[in-house]
C-alpha cells in the first residue's frame, strides 16, 4: 500500500517521477497479489509460474526433437520409420503444448489480476473521496477520471508483460543458452545471448529518447479531454452565450496540438522498429552462418539448422513484442505512479485517531471568534461568533463575499479554521469524526445537482436501505410525489447529467426530498430557492418550512424576502458580523439590513415591470 507522502494539496501535473519512484510503485502492487488472507491466490500464481517454466521446456524442445528425426533421415537404412514418426508426433504434440500453455496460465492467472485492480480502483476511488475540497476544487474531474483510467490500464499491462512476455523471455533466453552449449558450442550460445542483450540496451536507449514525444502526446491528449468534458458538462451555459463554434474551435486547438505531437511520437517509432529489426536479423543470419559451418564440416546434421533456425525465431518472436512492451511499460510505469501519486496525498482535513462520534443533542450551533481565509492574502471571516439555539431558525444574510457560504463549508468541516472553534452541542467539530458530523447535516443547496439516475434513486441517495414507501412519504413532504406520480415512469424516470431533464424547481424539491428521508437535525438551506421564480419560490419555501420546523436551521439567503419569518438574523460585512437581531428590529435600526431591504424591495417592482 503506498505510504501517505506529507502533501497536504494536489500536486497538479507535477514533475515527472524517477525511474526509482516509477519501480517503487510496481512494488506497491505486490500486496494486491500476494495477499496472506488468499492463500489461493498464492497458489494460482505459483502454479502459473510452473507453467509458464514447463511451457519454455517444451517450446525449446520441439525445434530439437524435429531436428533429431531430420537427422535420421539422412541415413535411410538406419532410420526407424516408428522412431521417426514418433518424433514428428512428439514434436506436434510439444508444439500443441507450448501453445496451450498461455490459456492455462490465463486461466490460473486472471482472477488474481482481475481482483488486484478492482481493489486498486476502488482505493484510489474511496482515496478521492476523503481528499478535500480544496482538492477538487482545483483539480478537472476529467483529468482525474482519465489518469484513474489509464493507472488501471496499466496494471493490466505491467502484470501481463512482466510476468507473462519479459519473465518468460528471460527464461526462455537462459534455456536456449544452456541447450546450445551442451548440444553444439558455446559461441552459439553468445550469439543468442549477445544478441538479445543489444536488442535489450538498443530498446531501453532509443526508448528513453522518443519518450519524450509520448509524454507531450498524452498531455495533449489529456487537455482535449479536460476541455471536451468541461464544454459538455456547461452545456447549457454555451447555449446562453452562443458559444458552439467557440468551444469547437477551443477543442480543435486541442486536438491539432495532439495530432502534431502524435505525429512525432509515430516517426521516432518507426526509427526504432528499423533499428530492432536490424540487431534480429544480423543475430540470426550470424547463428544460422555457424551452423551452416557445422554441417559442412560434418559436426553437424542437416536438421540442426532447422532446430537452430527455429529455436532462434522462438526466442526472438517475443523479442518483437518486447520492444512495444517495453515503451508501454515505461509509460505504465509514467501512468501508475502517477496514480498512487494521488494515494500517496494526505487528506488536508484528518480524524483524530481517537476521534468520537458527534452526540447530537438539541443541535446547537456555536461559532466562537472564527477566522478562515481560502489564501494567505485573502481573509473571508474576520473572527465572527453567534450561536443558533437549538430548534432555532437563524438566517445569515449579507453583501456578496461576504462570507456566507463559507460558513456552511466551515460547519461541514470542508476546512479547517485558522482560529477559533466552531461547536455543536458543545462539541468541537475539529474533535470529532467527521462522518458523524456529516451525518447529523442536512443541506438543500442554491445549486442542485443531481446524478444521471432516476428520481428514486436520487432521493433514496440519502440513505440507500430506505423503502418505497419511505422515499414517496419524503416526495409528498416535499410536495414533488404529485409531480413524479404523473410521469409515465413514475420514480424510475431518468433525470439525464445533473438532472437537466428535470426544471430548477423540480430539482430542488428533489433535493428537498433528499434531505428529509436524510432527516437531520441541523438543516442549512444555502440561498436554496434564489435561482427560481417567484412563484416557484414560495411553494419551495412552504416546504422548506415544513422539513426545518424542529430542527436547527441555519438559512443562507441572498432574497431578504425569504428570511423574514427567521427566529434571528445576522448580517454579515467583509467578514464580520455586522448587525444581529429579528427582521422587524434590524429595520428599525435603520443599518446595513434595513439598506439592503430597501435596495431589493426597489428591484422588484422594476423588475416584475421589466417582465
Amino acid at each position: 500500500m503506498p505510504p501517505p507522502s506529507v502533501t497536504a494539496h494536489d500536486p497538479h501535473e507535477a514533475r515527472e517521477a524517477s525511474l526509482r519512484e516509477q519501480l517503487a510503485s510496481l512494488r506497491y502492487l505486490l500486496p494486491y497479489m500476494w495477499r496472506s488472507a488468499r492463500p489461493g491466490f498464492k497458489l494460482r500464481i505459483v502454479l502459473s509460474v510452473l507453467v509458464i517454466l514447463i511451457g519454455q521446456i517444451a517450446t525449446v524442445a520441439a525445434p530439437f526433437l524435429l531436428a533429431d528425426a531430420i537427422n535420421r533421415l539422412e541415413d535411410p537404412a538406419a532410420a526407424a520409420a516408428a522412431a521417426v514418426f514418433g518424433m514428428v508426433i512428439g514434436y506436434g504434440v510439444l508444439r500443441l503444448l507450448s501453445s496451450a500453455i498461455p490459456q492455462i496460465r490465463e486461466f490460473l492467472f486472471s482472477p488474481v489480476g482481475q481482483t488486484a485492480q478492482r481493489e486498486v480502483a476502488t482505493e484510489v476511488f474511496r482515496h478521492l473521496h476523503s481528499l478535500s475540497l480544496r482538492f477538487h476544487l482545483e483539480r478537472r474531474t476529467g483529468g482525474l477520471s482519465r489518469i484513474i483510467e489509464r493507472g488501471i490500464r496499466a496494471i493490466d499491462f505491467l502484470f501481463r508483460f512482466l510476468l507473462f512476455n519479459i519473465g518468460p523471455t528471460l527464461l526462455l533466453l537462459v534455456i536456449v543458452c544452456v541447450t546450445f552449449a551442451v548440444r553444439y558450442d558455446i559461441w552459439l550460445s553468445l550469439i543468442a545471448l549477445v544478441t538479445v542483450i543489444l536488442y535489450f540496451w538498443f530498446t531501453a536507449a532509443s526508448t528513453e529518447w522518443r519518450l519524450q514525444f509520448r509524454r507531450e502526446m498524452n498531455q495533449k491528449d489529456q487537455l482535449a479531454n479536460t476541455r471536451s468534458i468541461d464544454a459538455l458538462l456547461n452545456y447549457e451555459t454555451v447555449k446562453y452565450f452562443g458559444n458552439e463554434a467557440w468551444e469547437a474551435g477551443r477543442y480543435d486547438a486541442a486536438l491539432r496540438d495532439y495530432q502534431t505531437a502524435a505525429v512525432r511520437s509515430q516517426n521516432s517509432l518507426a526509427v526504432v522498429n528499423i533499428g530492432q529489426a536490424l540487431i534480429i536479423n544480423v543475430g540470426l543470419v550470424s547463428a544460422l552462418a555457424l551452423t551452416v559451418n557445422g554441417v559442412l564440416s560434418g559436426r553437424l546434421g542437416i536438421g540442426e539448422i532447422t532446430a537452430v533456425s527455429l529455436v532462434m525465431m522462438q526466442l526472438y518472436q517475443p523479442l518483437n513484442i518486447l520492444g512495444f512492451a517495453y515503451r508501454e511499460i515505461k509509460q505504465g510505469l509514467v501512468d501508475m505512479e502517477r496514480m498512487f501519486d494521488m494515494l500517496r496525498l494526505r487528506p488536508e482535513i484528518a480524524d483524530a485517531p481517537d476521534a468520537p462520534a458527534l452526540a447530537v443533542r438539541g443541535a446547537e450551533v456555536r461559532f466562537e471568534d472564527v477566522r478562515f481565509r481560502y489564501d494567505p492574502d485573502r481573509p473571508i471571516l474576520k473572527g465572527i461568533s453567534f450561536t443558533a439555539r437549538p430548534g432555532e431558525k437563524l438566517a445569515i444574510v449579507g453583501p456578496s463575499g461576504a462570507g456566507k457560504s463559507t460558513i456552511a463549508r466551515i460547519l461541514y468541516r470542508f476546512y479547517d479554521l485558522e482560529r477559533g472553534r466552531v461547536l455543536i452541542d458543545g462539541q468541537d467539530i475539529a474533535h470529532v469524526k467527521q462522518d458523524s458530523l456529516r451525518a447529523a447535516i442536512g443541506m438543500v443547496p442554491q445549486d442542485t445537482v443531481l446524478f444521471n439516475d432516476t428520481i428514486g434513486y436520487n432521493i433514496r441517495y440519502a440513505r440507500p436501505d430506505a423503502s418505497q414507501e419511505e422515499v414517496e412519504r419524503a416526495a409528498r413532504l416535499a410536495q414533488v410525489h404529485a409531480f413524479v406520480a404523473s410521469l409515465p415512469r413514475g420514480y424510475d424516470t431518468v433525470v439525464g447529467e445533473r438532472g437537466l431533464k428535470l426544471s430548477g424547481g423540480e430539482k430542488q424539491r428533489v433535493a428537498i426530498a433528499r434531505t428529509i428521508l436524510k432527516n437531520p437535525p441541523l438543516l442549512i438551506l444555502d440561498e436554496a430557492t434564489s435561482a427560481l421564480d417567484s412563484a416557484t419560490e414560495q411553494e419551495i419555501l412552504t416546504a422548506l418550512r415544513e422539513v426545518a420546523e424542529g430542527r436547527t436551521t441555519l438559512v443562507i439567503a441572498h432574497r431578504l424576502s425569504t428570511i423574514v419569518d427567521a427566529d434571528r438574523i445576522i448580517v454579515l460585512k467583509e467578514g464580520e458580523v455586522a448587525e444581529e437581531g429579528g427582521h422587524e428590529a434590524l429595520l428599525a435600526r435603520g443599518g446595513l439590513y434595513a439598506d439592503l431591504w430597501r435596495q431589493q424591495s426597489e428591484a422588484t417592482p422594476a423588475a416584475a415591470a421589466a417582465e
